[in-house]
């Protein structure tokens, strides 16, 4: 059975623990890495400028503050990061199975929660503008 590494495990339990339930279940069936519990303001910041986040310091849902002591989102990714020569930032199919997986298992929990592939929820991956694709967040 597939299980944490040390890093996954800290960045995991920086989160609401919704979240902890979700990918604790999750990494039962589905190997996978937590690359980003909370994220630093210098960080938020530095992806905002790049365009890789849309959301400023401190409005994103993995920023911290004293009323939002943990974060609401997670960044996570299948593991291994490569998978038959191909690495998993190439391998869409791999990255929207994975969501997948995770959006079925927190349905079967119910923990609402939103994912970067498909930000309205309406299951049409095409109507993305900005996709995120390892970030997943509580509603």
């Amino acid at each position: 059975m597939p299980q944490f590494g040390q890093q996954s495990v800290r960045n995991l339990y920086e989160c609401e623990q919704p979240l902890i339930d979700l990918f604790e279940e999750v990494v039962k069936h589905y190997d996978c890495s937590i690359i980003e519990g909370i994220r630093p303001q210098e960080e938020q910041d530095k992806l905002y400028h790049a365009g890789k986040s849309k959301i400023k310091w401190p409005y994103g849902k993995h920023n911290v503050t004293i009323q939002q002591p943990q974060s609401r989102a997670v960044d996570v990714i299948p593991y291994p990061g490569v998978l038959d020569g191909v690495s998993i930032w190439q391998d869409l199919n791999r990255f929207y199975h994975f969501v997948g997986f995770v959006r079925g298992v927190a349905a079967v929990m119910g923990i609402p929660i939103r994912c970067g592939a498909d930000w309205d929820g309406d299951n049409n991956l095409r109507d993305q503008s900005f996709n995120d694709l390892p970030h997943i967040e509580l509603l």
